[in-house]
């Protein structure tokens, strides 16, 4: 067993794996879809509340909010239904290590004796399977003591389990989105003209294309989405980088660029809904996410947005990469916000890359 500081590690190396020598059979479910396997007298528990607002918290980053993830609650009546279940996308094993439960039987055979003795010890609580019994599969055991323990526990590290299901699930949407085919003309256009490159989907068409700004557009009629790339070169001092700039920055380029039928029609920011922006290190890149809603002023549209900002230390080089949608038609758009985050984190920078006179 591995504990969930190694999340990380086991997703690339068993994905590494599956990649090159694992010929199973997919798991099968939506990828945005945990089925949630607990005894039916606990699916009013208090562990069974704290997966619901854990796992199923609702997304306000959105024009309608949207749970995290899709829960559907089952327990285990037999033998062939628990191997049925195994064969899952997404799946939650939760009870207390002790219960009489069919389902805490279970988790006490997925563990071994040390690794139960941790948890009656509360010294360690959950356990992710990548790919363990099908490929593209991600299974979680979450056990304590007590039913409060275990939903306290779940409760306390929100982030990290949300975090870790993430993770595996960008890695499903960048397969998906890259299988068919990409422009790899364009992205290696960017990395031989401009020193950078983020990997385009296969019917993104270019638009725009100045000095440090190039969009591109995958236009159908129901379901519109674009994308634009910004550079600055030469920057030595990021002192002024915060949330605020970024959103500035963000509204003035869609300002200049990005319109409607008329230049009174312009995309800005809606900071009526949430506005999410998050740092992390990706590489050597210093790193910002920006998630929320824009609208079209002088205009009855709107619709999610997903920004990437991005700082190269090594050439002094700051990159934003923006991805929205227009798609009034389409009720659930949490799938290609998704889409969104896992195709900004295919971005790269020439570290040898000089800026030409």
């Amino acid at each position: 067993m591995r504990f969930l500081t190694c999340v990380a590690f086991i997703t690339l190396v068993v994905h590494s794996l599956a990649c090159n020598t694992d010929f199973r059979e997919r798991a099968k479910g939506d990828t945005r879809e945990f089925v949630v396997v607990m005894d039916s007298v606990e699916w009013d528990s208090e562990t069974a509340n704290a997966i619901r607002e854990t796992f199923g918290q609702f997304v306000f980053s959105l024009p309608n909010p949207e749970p995290y993830y899709d829960l559907t609650f089952m327990h285990i009546r037999s033998r062939s239904q628990l191997e049925r279940i195994m064969g899952y996308k997404n799946i939650i094993f939760a009870a207390p290590i002790d219960d009489s439960t069919t389902v805490a039987a279970q988790v006490r055979a997925f563990l071994d004796e040390g690794t139960e003795q941790r948890v009656r010890s509360g010294e360690s609580f959950a356990f992710p399977l990548i790919d363990q019994w099908y490929k593209d599969q991600y299974a979680l055991i979450l056990s304590s003591s007590t039913d409060s323990a275990l939903a306290a526990k779940i409760r306390n590290t929100e982030s990290a389990l949300l975090n870790n299901a993430l993770d595996k699930e960008l890695v499903r949407w960048n397969w998906f989105v890259y299988e068919k085919k990409e422009q790899t003309q364009y992205s290696d256009s960017l990395w031989n003209d401009h020193g950078f490159m983020v990997r385009i989907q296969h019917d993104y068409i270019k638009r725009i294309d100045t000095t440090n700004f190039i969009s591109y557009r995958r236009f159908l009629p129901d379901n519109d989405r674009w994308m634009w790339v910004w550079w600055q070169d030469d920057v030595r001092d990021i002192s002024f980088l915060d949330d605020d700039w970024i959103n500035r920055t963000r509204d003035s380029l869609n300002q200049q660029f990005i319109k409607g039928r008329t230049d009174s029609m312009f995309i800005t920011t809606e900071y009526r809904r949430p506005v999410e922006s998050t740092s992390f290190q990706k590489g050597r890149y210093l790193s910002y996410e920006t998630l929320g809603t824009w609208q079209m002023i002088n205009g009855a549209m709107g619709g999610p947005f997903v920004n990437f900002t991005y700082f190269d230390e090594s050439t002094s080089r700051l990159f934003m990469i923006e991805y929205s949608q227009f798609a009034p038609s389409v009720r659930k758009k949490l799938p290609f916000v998704r889409q969104f985050r896992a195709m900004g984190r295919t971005f790269e920078s020439d570290s040898l890359y000089s800026v030409r006179p």
